[in-house]
């Protein structure tokens, strides 16, 4: 097949999931000898436009893994924002050194039903939104070299077909697709932290970089310390103030996060489907 244009297409709200999708799509693009374009959906009004391609489009999109599955708040955009009339698509999900469980397989899904044929798909290590220990530094070197493993696998794939492929890439994952995850105390008992909201100390210096990069606007911009809407402790605040000042003091958040930090320090590995 003939491909026009490589797109970049992603949520990135402390930027790895940006930075694997763009790093696709330009080996990709130069692989199959094309342009590219970028969709940013991370701030709210990127997701009040709908976004169209067509069959002479490449379209890699990332999100990152929220308890498993795609960010519950995102999913209705996922859903509706996009139309792919053919277009050739290669999902990938970033996840912090758990497990992507099915987040994968429901993006799939969820381009297939809006038209996209997907071709491949990628689940890469990001560091994790909580932690700056877990997965810390990644995607590194080597995960940038896999995925450019990946991305020419891909465009040969692209450049030996006639047509759209029938069928959509086999991935891992469920269907249909289990609940999001649910962190546990010792005793097993859930702990539950959606509604929990992100501090701010005294170091805070009202710059307002927190406000303007919060992906569901909800931090006020006259008083960065008031958070008037949804938090969904995607770290961009925490990550993205340059003085420290935003944090969690919340003990089950503390609590979940020390246990990820505890269980799931070791190295996982990038799952790649061609």
């Amino acid at each position: 097949m003939v491909i026009e244009r490589v797109h970049a297409v992603f949520f990135s709200a402390t930027g790895t999931t940006k930075r694997v999708v763009e790093w696709l799509t330009g080996v990709l693009a130069e692989q199959l000898g094309c342009g590219t374009a970028t969709v940013d959906f991370t701030l709210p009004a990127a997701r009040q436009k709908r976004y169209v391609f067509g069959p002479a489009d490449l379209v890699v999109f990332g999100v990152p893994t929220y308890a498993g599955r795609v960010p519950n708040l995102l999913l209705p955009f996922v859903k509706s924002g996009f139309l792919g009339n053919g277009a050739l698509a290669v999902p990938v999900v970033l996840f912090g050194n758990r497990n992507f469980d099915d987040a994968l397989i429901e993006l799939r899904d969820c381009l297939q039903n809006s038209g996209f044929c997907t071709v491949a798909a990628g689940a890469f290590v990001g560091e994790h939104a909580f932690s700056r220990t877990l997965a810390a530094g990644r995607p590194d070197a080597s995960d940038h070299k896999e995925a450019s493993d990946f991305a020419v696998r891909v465009a040969r794939k692209v450049q030996a077909l006639s047509g759209a492929p029938a069928c959509p890439v086999a991935v891992d994952g469920c269907s249909p697709i289990r609940s999001y995850y649910t962190p546990r105390d010792r005793n097993g008992t859930p702990i539950n932290i959606l509604k929990v909201k992100p501090k701010t100390s005294d170091a805070c210096d009202r710059c307002g970089i927190c406000a303007r990069i919060c992906p569901m606007g909800s931090i006020d911009p006259a008083d960065p310390t008031v958070v008037n809407g949804v938090c969904i402790k995607c770290g961009a605040c925490v990550k993205g103030c340059p003085r420290g000042a935003k944090y969690y003091d919340d003990p089950g958040y503390l609590y979940h996060q020390h246990e990820l930090e505890d269980q799931y320090a070791r190295p996982a590995k990038n799952s790649l489907f061609v």
